[in-house]
């Protein structure tokens, strides 16, 4: 009974650290970083696609160094880095951690795009040259907008999951929900009841996520 009361302590004295700051910079984050991450997996999809070999090189090196090395070493590096890197801009240790998970997320949306793209039938690609448009014409008006339509589910689960990849961040302390935990947890002392209202956050945003994301794949599917 103690354990529920403790909770419920917990919530209305220290809600809008929980709630407010830590949700919502969460979400700020995983907006910040699947939107960017488009952005940069676009980039480097086209770049490791590139007849210039040395387009070609930095993209698969920079997916192959991402992909093989753990986000949060990425996230120490970008926390270090990227400061010395932008001296004259002075970023915080939220944008500092943000480009971090930008560069992490748009290696891994690239393979999004690269399987997206594959995925549409070469003969339209055939038949869009054939009837006289270019290579980049055929791209941006026949491939693309299909490609696109194949990828958002994929796109939303990458959301999802940098939800969940966001409590790396609070090795930093740039506000999110990890960080409201090892806030609030150094004030009352009480671990596993932080924990527990962490945990009940998490599942709820993904929770309803997840029952978004399935409908939008529905609408999707009807419309096809």
């Amino acid at each position: 009974m103690t354990y529920f009361k403790n909770i419920w302590k917990i919530i209305t004295q220290y809600g809008d650290v929980f709630f407010i700051t830590g949700v919502s910079n969460t979400l700020l984050l995983a907006v910040i970083t699947v939107g960017f991450g488009v952005i940069i997996g676009l980039a480097l999809y086209f770049a490791r696609k590139s007849r210039f070999s040395v387009l070609r090189g930095i993209g698969t090196s920079v997916v192959g160094v991402i992909r093989g090395t753990p986000m949060l070493l990425q996230l120490y590096v970008g926390y270090f880095l990227v400061p010395k890197m932008l001296p004259f801009f002075n970023p915080t240790p939220f944008i500092s951690v943000a480009i971090a998970l930008c560069i992490n997320s748009g290696c891994y949306v690239s393979e999004i795009f690269r399987s997206g793209i594959q995925a549409v039938d070469p003969g339209q690609t055939e038949a869009a040259r054939s009837l006289g448009l270019t290579s980049r014409q055929t791209m941006q008006k026949i491939v693309l907008p299909q490609a696109i339509k194949n990828i958002l589910p994929a796109l939303g689960n990458e959301f999802i999951m940098i939800v969940k990849d966001t409590s790396l961040a609070s090795t930093f302390f740039i506000g999110e929900v990890m960080t409201s935990y090892a806030i609030v947890k150094g004030q009352t002392y009480l671990t596993f009841e932080c924990l527990t209202i962490v945990a009940i956050i998490y599942f709820v945003l993904t929770f309803i996520l997840t029952k978004v994301l399935g409908l939008f794949e529905r609408r999707l599917q009807a419309n096809d």
